[in-house]
């Protein structure tokens, strides 16, 4: 049998970078990608091709998947769709710019790479797309809505491109983490200080007092928090099942948010949300 053939994004840590390690382990070639060029050669470093990919900049896209085309012969059996980022701050707060960027990230350079691909594995007959979603994809909190909203857009997406494949032979799979070991915290506040006026807005007593705490002193791990390979395992089934599911939770916080979107009454579910 030839070797299975995956493209992966967001490989410079976290979730990315345990599942790109733990499938090589598993016979699969990796296409570790990553934004920055020097994590690139530092996976590259580690036997991993590595090409980059900034879900940002369109020519990267192209670029990276020429790359990993040029490597196999054209074909690719599976992408993983799992870079992104939040900026953390009331919607209120948000400034529209900072929502395209989140947008370009975290939505729209999804679409572009998974377009891209979805020709390939026509033309193959098979593949496996799996978007990296969250479990605030599926309810809301306070002080995530750039977040919420690029992950419910995603969810939208994929369960329509899930549907319109399934004469095709592509599997489309959504995997929906809850909180997950990795370096997002500190990414975020990268993002809160570069858009959030915190100091001026009218909430910045809270802001003061809850969300600042949260984002640069909580160093414990969270309540229920897993380590990246939870995701890794779900996201093996994903690929390797023969008849993989639509969506695989992965936390307790994700079987719960489950459970209670599909049960609670929205004025309820926003008291138990909202705090």
């Amino acid at each position: 049998m030839s070797e299975r053939t995956i493209l992966i994004t967001g490989c410079s840590s976290g979730i990315g970078y345990a599942a790109a390690k733990t499938l090589r382990q598993r016979g699969w070639r990796v296409f570790a990608a990553c934004r920055k060029q020097e994590d690139c050669d530092r996976l590259r470093g580690e036997g991993f091709d590595a090409p980059r990919l900034d879900y940002q900049d369109e020519d990267s896209i192209k670029t990276a998947l020429d790359e990993v085309l040029g490597a196999t012969g054209g074909t690719l059996d599976a992408l993983f769709n799992n870079g992104a980022y939040a900026i953390p701050g009331a919607v209120e707060d948000l400034p529209t710019e900072a929502l395209r960027d989140i947008f370009e990230s975290n939505f729209f350079g999804w679409h572009s790479l998974t377009r891209a691909v979805l020709p390939v594995m026509r033309a193959q007959g098979h593949g496996r797309i799996v978007q990296c979603s969250s479990v605030l994809g599926l309810i809301t909190m306070p002080w995530r809505g750039a977040y919420n909203a690029s992950k419910f857009a995603l969810e939208g997406l994929t369960d329509t491109l899930r549907m319109e494949m399934r004469d095709t032979g592509i599997d489309v799979v959504l995997i929906e983490p809850g909180p997950i070991t990795s370096a997002f915290r500190a990414n975020s506040i990268i993002q809160f200080e570069r858009w959030i006026d915190w100091k001026n807005a009218p909430r910045a007593a809270q802001y003061e007092t809850q969300l600042r705490p949260r984002l640069y002193d909580s160093v414990k791990k969270t309540t229920f928090e897993l380590g990246p390979e939870a995701v890794v395992d779900k996201l093996i089934h994903a690929l390797e099942a023969p008849r993989p599911r639509p969506r695989y939770y992965v936390t307790v916080p994700t079987y719960f948010s489950g459970f209670m979107r599909r049960l609670l009454p929205t004025r309820l579910l926003d008291k138990v949300m909202g705090g």
